[in-house]
C-alpha cells in the first residue's frame, strides 16, 4: 500500500503563513528554514521539498507580499478626485510597510543574500505597478500633472520607498504628527512639480 503523501497543498500553505509570520518577527536576520520547518511541524527536507531551499521558500514569501500589496491596492475606490485617489495610492503603501516592515524590505531592499530576483519575480510585481500607472493616468488625462506616467509610478513609488526606509529608521520624526507632515509635504511636493 503506498504510504500518504505528506507534501500536501495545505502543508504549503501552512509553510508560508509560518515563513511570513517568522519573517515579521525574527527579521531576515533571524529566518531560517530551519526554524520555519518548527513552527509549521513539519521537517526542514518537507520544506526543501515544497519549495526546492531556502532561496525558493524566499522567493514564495516576495511572491506572497506582492499579493497583499495587491489587495491593499484593490481595495481602494475610485472617486471623481484623481489626485486624491493617487494620494491615497501613497498612503496605502505607507500602511502596508507599516504593517509589514519586514516584507517591505524583502519586497524593495533584497536583505537576503540567498535570495536574487530574477525575471518572474521582477514581473511579480507588475499588476501592483499597473494599478499605480493607472491611477496616475487618471491624473494626467485630468490635465492635473504631466509626463509619461509609467516614469511618475516608478519616481512616485521609489519616493514612498524611501519614506517608508527613512520612517522605519526613525528619520522622519518621533511623532505621528511629524512623520504624516513629512509624507504628506513630500508626496504634496512631487504632485505639485509635476502639475501641468
Amino acid at each position: 500500500m503506498p504510504r500518504a503523501k505528506q507534501r500536501t497543498p495545505e502543508l504549503r500553505d501552512r509553510v508560508l503563513r509560518v515563513a511570513l509570520a517568522t519573517l515579521a518577527a525574527e527579521g531576515a536576520e533571524g529566518f531560517t528554514t530551519r526554524r520555519v520547518a518548527a513552527g509549521a511541524r513539519t521537517s526542514t527536507p518537507a520544506v526543501y521539498e515544497l519549495f526546492g531551499d531556502k532561496a525558493g521558500l524566499v522567493r514564495e514569501v516576495f511572491f506572497e507580499g506582492f499579493r497583499l500589496l495587491g489587495g491593499r491596492f484593490a481595495g481602494l475606490a475610485e472617486s471623481a478626485d484623481p489626485r486624491a485617489d493617487l494620494v491615497e495610492v501613497t498612503r496605502a503603501f505607507r500602511g502596508f510597510v507599516r504593517d509589514h516592515p519586514a516584507l517591505g524590505q524583502l519586497m524593495f531592499a533584497r536583505p537576503f543574500t540567498d535570495f536574487d530576483p530574477g525575471q518572474d519575480e521582477r514581473a511579480a510585481g507588475t499588476a501592483t505597478r499597473e494599478f499605480v500607472v493607472g491611477r496616475v493616468r487618471r491624473c494626467a488625462e485630468a490635465g492635473l500633472i504631466s509626463g509619461d506616467a509609467t516614469d511618475i509610478s516608478h519616481v512616485l513609488l521609489a519616493l514612498c520607498q524611501g519614506l517608508a526606509a527613512q520612517e522605519a529608521a526613525g528619520w522622519l520624526g518621533t511623532s505621528a504628527a511629524s512623520m504624516d507632515r513629512r509624507w504628506d509635504l513630500a508626496v504634496d511636493a512631487l504632485l505639485t512639480g509635476l502639475r501641468s
